[in-house]
């Protein structure tokens, strides 16, 4: 087998024509044939680079080693996925996800639902360290609040993006958290609290934004609390419901401050809501299982509740699955073949103050977001790159730290054939799959999520919150 180590680099020109090509086809999936499942453009773009690789005189089980490798990375990632599968169709079937969302529909204010949608998304992320699991539970809920009041889908989960992966950023508990400090080689700690003054300020504004638009934009009329009446006294007939249907999301909560490891912690919240399920909603062992396995399936009458409930399981997670580790694989590809890190270096040449040094590391993870749609990867990769280089300059790493997290886990959510992006339209039901290409508009709504970067790179451009070494480090 040849060794890739030993064949240079491509060109510049080389790294970004399979990506160029792989884009385009994804362009013309989504505007030509109005068709959101990149599944397959992003096999072509394997294929892409596997043919310019060879060309290059790579052999196949280089390839092949390299697209395997990182689709071994994310074993973890899809077992937490499959688990999150699981807890939302046992949740709804506990009457957990329901009860959720019969209080938001009679005690939320809806001109102040928007901003507490984000508010509560950032605490439960923060406690449960998962931006995944928190939309797929209470995330659910709330977009099921939001069509009760009427506001459109996409404002709903622009709020719950927001909260959800800002709590994931600023949790000790995440997993990107914990991989950015340790790729670098920073104290979690220390790299948490750099990051507050982006993602604080970006919050605000978020949260700011949402009162304006609840206070100026959301009324209840005649139809309105028609709906809210019908989905409440649907849910009501359906389910038994109290407050001790919250035991399933307060176990998982108590585990998370044991700092319990996060599969363990998730089975714990199957478990319990397969007890809850069967002690208070009547449901049998096989129905669990079935529930777990393909998902809840209810039959009321009020099409907001059937269209609401009848989600989750496993399989639900297969579309997302299957995209992450094509998405992984395509990436895979494009690092051991060295195009990333032509591409890296590229920009790493031109980066000669530390305004374009942050630039390049925000915008190097954002790109392999968008490149090789996987969160874990934008954070590594970049990692990895620009570590060196910070160090030769005398700024601490801890700048990197923050730049990698805010160009890779916030911005993760926005790209639809990423994971976190195809997470978010799969757990909200947003139907992109299906061509409901407006509810793409939940990408700008993610107000959180974009501004913590724009407001990075403002702080470098004026020199503030810049973090130096004492002395300067030699690499």
């Amino acid at each position: 087998m040849t060794e890739s180590r030993i064949i240079p680099p491509p060109s510049l020109a080389m790294a970004l024509t399979p990506i160029g090509i792989t884009l385009s086809i994804l362009a013309v999936q989504l505007f030509i044939f109005h068709d959101f499942t990149p599944h397959i453009p992003l096999v072509v773009g394997i294929c892409v680079t596997a043919i310019f690789a060879l060309i290059r005189g790579y052999q196949w089980d280089d390839i092949e080693e390299g697209v395997m490798h990182t689709v071994r990375l994310a074993v973890q990632s899809i077992a937490i996925l499959m688990l999150v599968g699981m807890i939302v169709g046992i949740w709804i079937a506990s009457g957990t996800v329901p009860l959720l969302l019969y209080y938001g529909l009679t005690l939320l204010d809806p001109k102040i639902f928007l901003a507490a949608s984000m508010l509560l998304c950032a605490v439960i992320s923060l406690s449960l360290g998962t931006s995944w699991g928190t939309v797929s539970t209470v995330g659910l809920a709330l977009v099921g609040i939001g069509v009760g009041f009427d506001i459109p889908i996409y404002w709903t989960a622009g709020a719950v993006v927001s909260g959800a992966f800002f709590g994931d950023k600023m949790s000790p508990l995440s997993d990107t958290t914990n991989l950015a400090p340790a790729v670098i080689g920073v104290d979690l700690f220390e790299h948490i609290k750099n990051m507050l003054p982006t993602t604080l300020p970006a919050m605000l504004i978020a949260f700011v934004i949402y009162l304006l638009v609840g206070f100026n934009g959301v009324s209840l009329d005649s139809d309105n609390l028609e709906k809210i009446h019908r989905i409440t006294s649907g849910i009501e007939q359906h389910f038994d419901l109290s407050l001790w249907l919250l035991i399933p999301p307060g176990l998982v909560l108590l585990c998370s401050l044991l700092k319990l490891p996060t599969l363990p912690s998730l089975f714990v919240g199957v478990l319990s809501g397969s007890v809850v399920a069967m002690w208070f909603q009547g449901v049998g062992l096989h129905d669990a299982f079935k529930y777990m396995q393909s998902g809840y399936q209810i039959a009321t009458g009020v099409s907001e509740i059937d269209s609401l409930l009848a989600r989750g399981g496993i399989q639900s997670m297969a579309w997302v699955i299957t995209l992450m580790m094509i998405s992984l694989g395509f990436g895979g590809a494009l690092e051991r073949t060295r195009c990333l890190e032509t591409i890296v270096n590229a920009i790493l040449y031109k980066s000669k103050t530390f305004l374009r040094l942050q630039t390049s590391a925000i915008g190097t993870s954002i790109a392999t977001n968008l490149i090789a749609g996987d969160p874990y990867l934008s954070i590594s990769l970049p990692g990895r790159m620009f570590t060196p280089i910070y160090q030769q300059k005398g700024y601490s790493k801890l700048n990197l730290s923050r730049a990698v997290e805010e160009g890779g886990t916030l911005i993760s959510p926005l790209v639809p054939w990423n994971a976190g992006g195809a997470v978010v339209i799969s757990a909200l039901g947003l139907g992109i799959a299906e061509g409901n290409i407006e509810n793409l508009l939940y990408i700008p709504l993610a107000f959180a999520c974009w501004l913590s970067p724009l407001i990075s790179v403002f702080y470098a451009f004026s020199d503030r919150f810049t973090v130096l070494d004492q002395p300067i480090l030699e690499s």
